[in-house]
């Protein structure tokens, strides 16, 4: 019996330890702010085509933003909604996005993440 424990005990207790900060820090649970004038130009651009209900460039814009890493406020799915940032140099959409909660147009519920979701900031306006 004590040779099976030690069997389980090993490996569980390397297990826990090559758990380091950085990796359970991939995301940072908690949203912080930004001011409007804080945000990149490109930013603040996207926001007005949300609150003009576009033209939007990029075919994904308004979709539905899942909150799979459970950063934002927890909502019913559908509430958020996300648009890209452009992102000057970037083959793709790029990492930064704006998120709206509620009805993207008329909302004032916004967040900016410049590293694809690891971190929000509530907009301030």
């Amino acid at each position: 019996m004590k040779k099976i424990s030690q069997a389980i005990l090993l490996p569980l207790l390397l297990c826990l330890l090559s758990f380091s900060p950085i990796s359970l820090a991939q995301f940072d649970n908690s949203v912080g702010t930004i001011r409007w004038n804080e945000l990149p130009s490109s930013a603040q651009e996207t926001v007005r085509l949300i609150k003009q209900n576009g033209p939007f460039p990029f075919e994904k814009d308004g979709v539905v933003f899942g909150n799979y890493e459970r950063i934002l406020p927890k909502q019913k799915r559908g509430y958020y909604h996300e648009y890209t940032v452009p992102t000057a140099g970037a083959r793709n959409r790029g990492a930064q996005r704006i998120i709206v909660g509620g009805t993207p147009q008329y909302s004032d519920e916004m967040y900016y993440t410049s590293d694809h979701y690891r971190s929000f900031k509530r907009i301030e306006r």
